[in-house]
C-alpha cells in the first residue's frame, strides 16, 4: 500500500498584541489587527475565555478546512504570550506546525510582509515566549513590516507608538492582501499561501509610444 500523506492544516491564528485602549493603534499591535480582519472575513466574533487568557473564536465551517479552527489574540500582555497559546494548543490538541502566528516586524518596511515556518524569534518577545510555552519553533509566522526607527534603542518606545496613516495604511493593504491566502493555509497548501503573500504587484507597462505624425504641408490656397 502506498504511503499516505497528511496536509497539516493551520487550526490556530494568533495575532500577538498588547491589550488595552492605549495599546490598540501601536505598531506593536499589528498581529491583533490582522485577527480582527480574518474574524470579520469569517463573520466570527473574539469573545474572553479566561481558560485560554485572551480573546478567541472557534470558527466550525470556515472555506478551505476540514475541521474547526480558531481566531486567538492574547490578553497576556505581549512577553508572556505563549501562555494564552499553549493553552488553547494543548485543550485542543493544535500542534506548533498547525498554528500561524502574526507579529509586527522592524526588519521589513511598511507595505512588506513575509511568510515562515520555524526560525529564531529575532529578539521578539511574543514569539520568544511562544517558542518557550510550546516547547518548540516550528509554528508558522506572518510578519508585517513596521519598519525599524534605525536606532537600536528607540525600539521600544518607537513599537508602541501609533504609526502616521501612510504607514497604516500600507499595513492595512498587507493585511488585506494576505487574507487571499487564509484558504490555503486551511487546506494545507502552504507553498500555495506563500505564493500568494510574496507575490509581487505586476509591473506597470510602459505606455506606448505615441504615433509619430508627419509634419503638415502647407497647402496651396
Amino acid at each position: 500500500m502506498g504511503q499516505r500523506i497528511i496536509l497539516l492544516m493551520i487550526r490556530l491564528f494568533v495575532g500577538l498584541g498588547n491589550p488595552g485602549a492605549e495599546y490598540e493603534d501601536t505598531r506593536h499591535n499589528a498581529g491583533f489587527w490582522w485577527v480582527d480582519a480574518l474574524g470579520r472575513k469569517l463573520g466570527a466574533s473574539l469573545q474572553a475565555e479566561r481558560s485560554y487568557f485572551g480573546l478567541a473564536a472557534r470558527v466550525n465551517s470556515a472555506p478551505g478546512a476540514a475541521g474547526p479552527i480558531w481566531l486567538l489574540q492574547p490578553m497576556t500582555y505581549m512577553n508572556l504570550s505563549g501562555k494564552s497559546v499553549a493553552a488553547l494548543a494543548r485543550f485542543f490538541k493544535i500542534a506548533p506546525d498547525e498554528i500561524l502566528a502574526i507579529h509586527d516586524e522592524l526588519d521589513l518596511e511598511p507595505g512588506q510582509m513575509k511568510l515562515k515556518q520555524g526560525g529564531s524569534a529575532a529578539g521578539h518577545n511574543g514569539l520568544k515566549d511562544m517558542q518557550a510555552q510550546l516547547g518548540s519553533p516550528n509554528f508558522w509566522r506572518l510578519r508585517l513590516g513596521i519598519g525599524h526607527p534605525g536606532h537600536k534603542g528607540e525600539v521600544a518606545g518607537y513599537v508602541l507608538r501609533k504609526p502616521p496613516l501612510n504607514e497604516r495604511q500600507a499595513v492595512e493593504d498587507c493585511i488585506a492582501k494576505s487574507m487571499d491566502a487564509v484558504e490555503h493555509m486551511l487546506k494545507g497548501e502552504m507553498d500555495k499561501a506563500l505564493m500568494k503573500i510574496h507575490a509581487k504587484p505586476p509591473r506597470p507597462k510602459p505606455p506606448r509610444p505615441a504615433p509619430e505624425t508627419s509634419p503638415a504641408t502647407p497647402g496651396a490656397d
